[in-house]
């Protein structure tokens, strides 16, 4: 069994529940507002996203372009920050930097999913000069960027597996020879991928003798938390967060 790789991040008792940017079902997603309600529902994880505006501030926010959530427009790369300061997520909310955020939060630990390459470099940056490596686990669908701030961070930064080391352990799960993946303290990973189920028993049971942590995205029927909480995963992401708490409490799991 694999000595598993400890990180404050993971300092946890029971299953982490994470607010999928604060909450996305109540329409103002990776907004001040919504991350503080759910603070304030007791969530003390939260998933965000992060982009670099043209200017090199670091902003939450999912998309490469404002257009689908905010009354502005453009992608954020090619705005300075004066501009895209001035959009309001659901007409009302405005994007805010992550900066900004760790002050206003500062009991809450954030699961960071760097959207683009220009934003890997503001965000370490930034976590040097507040101290704040404890507060943050770094994830991205792009398998190089999760191996560049590996590299550029070291062990005092705690990251997700990206799609390769997914994919590694999926197969040793399977009893296949695959090349194994340890850096990493989680692997962060849909349900289901294009119909082929990703988490079972044999893929929870071979992280953990791996010493990796699960956590479930994008999760938000009671009845799927229930079945994923009855496999043992580690953490859950909703949408949800209501839903979520109240199938915890449920459990009586609810930190």
């Amino acid at each position: 069994m694999t000595t598993a790789i400890r990180h404050p991040y993971l300092d946890h008792p029971g299953p982490i529940a994470f607010a999928h940017r604060g909450g996305a079902a109540d329409g103002v997603e990776n907004t001040t507002a919504q991350f503080r309600r759910a603070v304030e529902l007791g969530y003390r994880y939260i998933e965000t996203d992060v982009h670099a505006t043209a200017d090199g501030r670091l902003v939450a926010f999912h998309d490469t372009t404002l257009d689908r959530v905010t009354d502005g427009a453009g992608r954020i790369a090619d705005l300075p920050w004066a501009e895209v300061r001035r959009a309001r997520v659901g007409g009302r909310e405005p994007v805010p930097l992550f900066e900004e955020l760790l002050e206003t939060f500062p009991e809450v630990r954030w699961n960071i999913d760097v959207k683009a390459e220009p934003a890997l470099r503001p965000l370490l940056d930034l976590l040097e000069r507040t101290g704040a490596w404890d507060r943050v686990c770094l994830g991205s669908f792009s398998e190089a960027r999760v191996l560049r701030a590996q590299r550029l961070a070291g062990p005092r930064l705690a990251t997700s597996l990206g799609t390769g080391g997914v994919l590694s352990l999926r197969l040793r799960s399977w009893g296949l020879p695959a090349a194994p993946r340890r850096s990493a303290v989680a692997a962060q990973v849909p349900q289901t991928q294009s119909g082929v189920p990703v988490v079972d028993a044999r893929f929870v049971r071979a992280a953990h003798a791996r010493g990796l942590h699960v956590h479930v995205w994008t999760i938000n029927e009671p009845a799927r938390m229930h079945r994923l909480l009855d496999l043992g995963v580690d953490g859950i992401m909703t949408d949800h967060i209501d839903t979520l708490r109240e199938v915890m409490e449920e459990r009586g799991v609810w930190v």
